[in-house]
């Protein structure tokens, strides 16, 4: 079975396409005996693929519409019948298919081998001008070899050619748009939900690897996000094999899947998610245009199993003439050719292909000299002889607005897509949240998501294992208002609460994911306990940690969430006589004079003198946070003024460069703007 079905997918047709130009003396005279002049145009297709015959059809179109003016000169819904066609333009079509029956254990060396025979055929025997075709790199890359050797351009449909092949393959042209530009597209997508964490599935071939995944992780990590797992698939995978590596991620946090695969497999992902519970509520998934420019052929079962899916898609104009003339006779090709199968939309392949074959058959035609050389064929026909460098440099240097866009290259690179549409799978087909992408694209409005929620899913979930972040704590701290560390009588473990205890569990809430962490009790100095985030014995220190700069050396610090600043504790009633007739209480430093000259100078009461002996006591109980909970704690007579000296206040430290901490920090700032920070701080202080 496995054979067949390889033998099937091998199957290729060499469209071997003859375009008849004559000069102006010979058009006029179509008498007997005359020789007319064959340019020949080979194509390398697979014509078991949706998109194989699509090009074929697409490729016969262009060929007709370049002598029938039917381009450049559009009538609504009309073309030229052959009949029309004057006798010095007309066509002439021969199709020959291979067909190769491969043996499966050597898969991967078959389409290379058949597209190399075919390249030679088409050139030794029947003389071609150029081929057209190639959809994968591999292929291209075998195919180029002999096209260098043979001196015959060969135009390349393939979407991942490498940038460096041009140099080593003069005779090499890439006619596809570099995708590269769709994973922008893509991060775009995550960016404007603030997924941080994605796992990213895709087919295993050399181009993917090579080519296209390194940008979408470049891109991904421009935009704030990492790749949590990556995922290769081959295409032949069974679905045994498939789920278990779905069931795999299903089991972790993430729950945002990118797609990068054909249409066949892509399909095949999305039917053995659904079954395993995959494409239901808080999942989030996101394809390329590898899939969503075929998703017009899709059918009903496969539709069924995307509901939600957002996907980039090709963008081209369908409203222009150009493109409408080329829909009509496309459609009639299209079923002239393969009248038992259904109908849709060209596809923007289809639309490449007739981009590149327009391309080169304008080379041609315009490659015509005015004195010319011949040499007769096998078949006694005249063969125009242009030279491929020649070919390849009016190729180069077309210039023309394409049913795909605009066919003009930069620097040996045709101008790659810079819009792409964002559709949305919903019912029994989709809809277009976007015909380009933006930075944000909050502002599209509501996505269909699946399992068929409006709201924006999380991104994650609770996994079923994941390695918590180490989080140090400190022991000997004398506000236990704001940490404290209690054991478990029985020696089973720790409790750890406080302010800044509360604050930290409260920004986690607002995380859009989920962060495993426990609590490691320091015995040490702040600094020492800060010093043990650089040693990478800590992932984070939450603490009442002052935001100072020596400590900048050992870590990173979150957003502020308490009072930065320095101020003077005074009274509310600054009147001396007024101090010592009520009982007030004075706080001051200890062990200096201001003690005694309280007392023996303002005649202060004792009892009412607080004394502050530590010179580290005294520094936080100048720190906004600290003076808080003391006027609280101590009397109501106390109360701040002065100016306050603006210092960095309390933060969470991280390691360097984590990738959790501008999340953190952005969600302290929601803790405040919702205000659970100031009911915290409320309650930090109603207790005494």
């Amino acid at each position: 079975m496995a054979r067949k079905k390889l033998a099937s997918y091998c199957f290729k047709l060499l469209l071997l396409t003859s375009l008849m130009a004559w000069s102006t003396v010979l058009s006029q005279d179509s008498s007997p005996g005359k020789h007319s002049e064959e340019l020949r145009i080979g194509g390398i297709l697979d014509l078991t693929t949706h998109i194989g015959k699509e090009e074929r059809a697409a490729m016969q179109v262009a060929i007709e519409d370049l002598f029938s003016d039917v381009d450049l000169n559009p009538q609504p819904y009309l073309s030229k019948t052959p009949a029309e066609i004057p006798q010095e333009q007309s066509l002439q079509f021969i199709l020959q298919i291979n067909k190769s029956k491969a043996n499966y254990t050597v898969a991967s060396c078959y389409s290379d081998t058949i597209g190399v025979n075919a390249a030679k055929k088409l050139i030794k025997r029947k003389h071609v001008a150029a081929i057209v075709g190639l959809r994968t790199w591999p292929e291209t890359f075998f195919v180029a070899e002999v096209g260098n050797k043979s001196k015959v351009p060969i135009i390349s449909l393939s979407n991942e050619v490498p940038s460096w092949s041009d140099s080593n393959r003069p005779f090499l042209v890439n006619a596809a748009r570099s995708q590269f530009a769709q994973m922008k597209a893509v991060a775009a997508i995550i960016s404007s939900w603030k997924w941080r964490k994605v796992n990213v599935i895709y087919e295993d071939i050399n181009s993917a690897v090579s080519g296209i995944i390194p940008y979408l992780i470049s891109a991904l990590q421009d935009a704030g996000s990492e790749i949590s797992e990556l995922l290769p698939l081959i295409p032949t995978l069974s679905d045994h094999s498939l789920s278990k590596s779905l069931r795999d991620l299903k089991n972790g946090q993430c729950r945002v899947q990118i797609v990068h695969a054909s249409a066949p497999v892509a399909a095949k992902i999305f039917r053995n998610a659904k079954r395993i519970g995959m494409m239901e509520k808080e999942f989030v998934w996101i394809t390329t245009v590898d899939t969503m420019n075929l998703i017009d052929t899709f059918d009903a079962s496969i539709i069924s199993s995307m509901q939600g899916v957002v996907g980039v898609k090709s963008y081209y104009s369908r409203s222009t003439m150009q493109f409408k003339n080329f829909r009509f006779r496309f459609n009639s090709k299209f079923r002239e050719l393969y009248h038992h199968e259904p109908y849709h939309e060209p596809c923007v392949y289809a639309l490449q292909a007739y981009d590149a074959m327009r391309a080169v058959s304008l080379a041609l035609k315009d490659g015509v000299p005015s004195s010319k050389s011949f040499r007769n064929t096998t078949n006694n026909s005249l063969m125009l002889s242009i030279s491929g460098e020649k070919i390849v440099s009016r190729i180069s240097a077309s210039n023309f607005e394409g049913l795909a866009g605009a066919f003009n290259f930069q620097k040996g690179i045709l101008s790659p897509e810079r819009i792409f549409r964002i559709i949305n799978v919903v019912g029994k087909s989709y809809r277009e949240i976007a015909s380009k992408y933006s930075k944000s694209m909050r502002l599209l409005g509501s996505v269909f998501w699946p399992g068929a929620p409006w709201s924006v899913p999380r991104g994650w979930a609770l996994p079923t294992s994941a390695e918590p972040l180490k989080i140090g704590v400190p022991v000997s701290n004398s506000h236990k208002e704001f940490v404290e560390v209690v054991y478990d009588q029985l020696g089973r473990g720790v409790v750890v609460k406080g302010f800044s205890i509360n604050v930290f569990d409260a920004t986690l809430k607002f995380l859009p994911y989920y962060l495993p962490h426990i609590f490691v009790p320091f015995n040490g100095t702040y600094d020492s306990l800060v010093e043990q985030v650089k040693l990478q014995n800590y992932d984070a220190v939450v603490a009442d940690t002052a935001i100072v700069a020596k400590r900048f050396q050992s870590g990173d610090f979150s957003q502020p969430y308490a009072d930065p600043g320095l101020q003077m504790n005074d009274l509310a009633i600054v009147d001396v006589e007024t101090l010592r007739s009520t009982g007030a209480k004075i706080g001051c430093d200890g062990g200096s004079f201001v003690v005694a000259y309280l007392r023996d100078v303002l005649n202060f009461h004792p009892d009412n003198i607080v004394k502050i002996y530590s010179g580290d006591d005294y520094a936080k109980l100048l720190l906004v946070p600290y003076l808080k909970v003391f006027l609280a704690k101590y009397c109501e007579g106390f109360t701040t003024s002065g100016p306050i000296y603006k210092v960095g206040g309390f933060g969470f430290v991280f390691q360097r460069s984590s990738p959790y901490l501008p999340d953190i920090s952005e969600a302290i700032v929601k803790v405040v703007e919702s205000g659970t920070l100031k009911d915290l701080e409320n309650s930090l202080t109603s207790s005494y």
